[in-house]
Formats: C-alpha cells, structure tokens, sequence
C-alpha cells in the first residue's frame, strides 16, 4: 500500500518520448535556420529573384528624345509666353509648373480674369508617352491638344490670329521663326514648337527604374511590398507600360458608382461621352500616368482626393472593389513615392 506499481516496460517508454521530443525540437530548429536565411520574414529585395524585363511597367529612357534642340529653346520660351492669352497673364507654365510635377497643385486651375477651371490640370511631364491628351481623350497629340487652351475663353481666352499679331511684334520670335520654319510665326508652328518641348519633358532614372534596371537596393521592403499589392489586387491593369498609365481608356466607377456616391454630376464628369456622345462612354476617362504622382495632387479629374491615400482608398473601393486596409494603403502609397524621377538631371 502506497507503492505505485510500476511495469517493466515503463522507463523504455519515457526514453521514447525523451528522444522523440529532441529530435522534433532540433528538426524545428534547423528548419527555423533554414528558412529563415533563405527567406526572411520582411525581405529586402535584394533577396529576391527579380527580372524587371518581365514586369509591366518599363523604365524610361536615361537619354531624352532625339529632338529639334532649336525648336526644344523656341518651345521653352512660348511655354513661358504670357503673350499667347487674351490678357497676357497666362502661360502654359502657370497651369503646368514645372517646379511643381508639371502642374499647379490647384483643384482646378485658374484662366484670364481669375476665371476657375472645371476639371483638375494634369501633368505635362512624360505626356509626350500618353496615346491620348485630356481627360476625355479628344485631343491625338500634343500639337492638338495646345489648341485648346489658347482658344477656350475660361483659360487663355485668345485665338490664333491674336497670338500670332502678337508674337510677330516681337522682332526675337520672327527671327528665331523664321530661322526654323520656312513660313515663319504661324498656328501650326507655335504648336509644334511647343509640342516639341514637351516631348522633352521626360523624367527617368526613378528609384523604381533604377529596381527595374537591376539595382535591388534602389527601393525598401515596404515599397516592393507595395508594388506585390499594386499587381496583385489589379491597379496594374490600368497602370502600366512606360508611363504606368496613360495608354487607354476606363470608367470611374467600375466596381461602384462613384458619381453617384460622390455629389451634383457636371460636364466634366461626363467623360468620353462629351466627345462620342455614346453612353457606354459616360465616366469613362484616359488613365493617368502616375510616374511623378507624389508630385501632381490634388487627384482625380474633379480633383477631390488631397492626398495619395485618399486616391488610393478611392480607387480599391470604386474601381477594385476592395476596402483596403490602413496598411495595404501604405505599402501601395510608399510605392508610388518611389515613381518621382529626374528632369535635366536634378530630382524633381
């Protein structure tokens, strides 16, 4: 009484255990080694395999076009010509600062008289690279797309014929006109000098070109992480090519209904179906570049998203359908901060 039987097969038993217990510990420990050398838990990218050539979006040329250098100088100094507005107080550059990503940080942007605009500016840098201008995509080129601003009465205010009687005033431009084009100062040639300058805005050597060129430490773990979501929950299928963007058309709204969510519908709100009149084409906008894109707010056509958080909320919601969370925002936002480039060889 009061011993505890104890079989003779009992200790070869414990000993089982014993060594069954070590050799689990010592196989999660080696395990835990292995892995965690070979993949770590927030890995920098230069742990990675990465090929950039098999990415969607393509880094920009280092070199700049191959342009008319004269025409690039005459097209600097017109995009600057406060003489192209009815009241000589706008220039291109007022609505397209190039100090400020290529646009003026306003909502909307103000014309002759301190008039106010109804759609939100966007960048003139790397828009050489978009297949369509404007929002709504009705201008085919640069030279086009100029034509609007002069002859619109809420921004320039002006026409051709009272830009070129200006212009030619100017002893400077008849000879560097004339120097250049065999018909001298005319609408078409203001255009294309201007469109030429444009052409050389472009803006490489990201630290997002330089991952996809092959330098692994150009960006941190949270930006790639950032650049997973972007693809992996599909903003890249608007967003991509040489200008992430800026290469087709889509609708705002396409999970949800943003406009009617969002306030009194305008003109501008309308989109395409302004130019097509077809209602298939209602919201439906040219996809902006986002290269610059932390440079260029406020965002959307209507301007109402301040931040690159906002945007990037917006857009999960409306266009994705997803409510991301706080953190999914900040990866995907400290991504995009990695998309501002260089222009003349100084970071924007």
């Amino acid at each position: 009484m009061g011993h505890m039987d104890i079989s003779p097969t009992t200790p070869s038993l414990w000993i089982k255990i014993i060594l069954g217990a070590v050799l689990v510990t010592f196989t999660c420990f080696y395990a835990w080694e292995f892995w965690s050398q070979k993949a770590p838990s927030i890995p920098h990218p230069h742990y990675l395999v990465f090929s950039g050539s098999d990415e969607p979006i393509t880094p920009l040329p280092l070199a700049p076009p191959d342009l008319d250098q004269r025409k690039v100088v005459l097209g600097r100094k017109l995009f600057n010509e406060l003489k192209l507005s009815h009241d000589n107080t706008i220039a291109c550059a007022s609505c397209h600062q190039l100090n400020r990503g290529g646009v003026d940080s306003r909502k909307y942007s103000l014309g002759i008289y301190g008039q106010l605009g109804s759609i939100n500016a966007p960048t003139v840098y790397n828009s050489g690279y978009n297949f369509r201008q404007f929002w709504n995509g009705r201008a085919a080129t640069l030279e086009q797309q100029i034509d609007g601003p002069v002859n619109n009465p809420v921004e320039m205010g002006s026409s051709w014929s009272e830009v070129i009687s200006k212009l030619q005033k100017d002893p400077s431009y008849s000879i560097k006109f004339s120097s250049i084009y065999s018909d001298g100062i005319t609408a078409e040639n203001i255009e294309n000098a201007i469109a030429t300058f444009e052409r050389s805005l472009i803006t490489p050597n990201s630290r997002f070109d330089k991952f996809l060129r092959g330098d692994s430490k150009a960006i941190t773990s949270k930006e790639f992480f950032g650049y997973q979501l972007f693809k992996s929950y599909g903003c890249i299928s608007c967003h991509q090519g040489i200008n992430i963007g800026g290469n087709l058309y889509e609708k705002l709204g396409i999970m949800l209904p943003y406009f009617k969510e969002n306030g009194h519908l305008v003109v501008a709100d309308m989109g395409r179906y302004v130019i097509t009149k077809n209602i298939e084409d209602m919201h439906v906008f040219k996809v902006p570049g986002l290269r610059n894109i932390a440079l260029t707010g406020p965002y959307l056509h209507d301007g109402s998203a301040p931040t690159l958080e906002d945007v990037v909320k917006i857009m999960g919601k409306y266009q994705l359908g997803l409510d991301l969370t706080n953190e999914d925002i900040s990866e995907i936002v400290a991504f995009l901060r990695t998309l501002t480039g260089e222009y003349d060889g100084k970071p924007l």
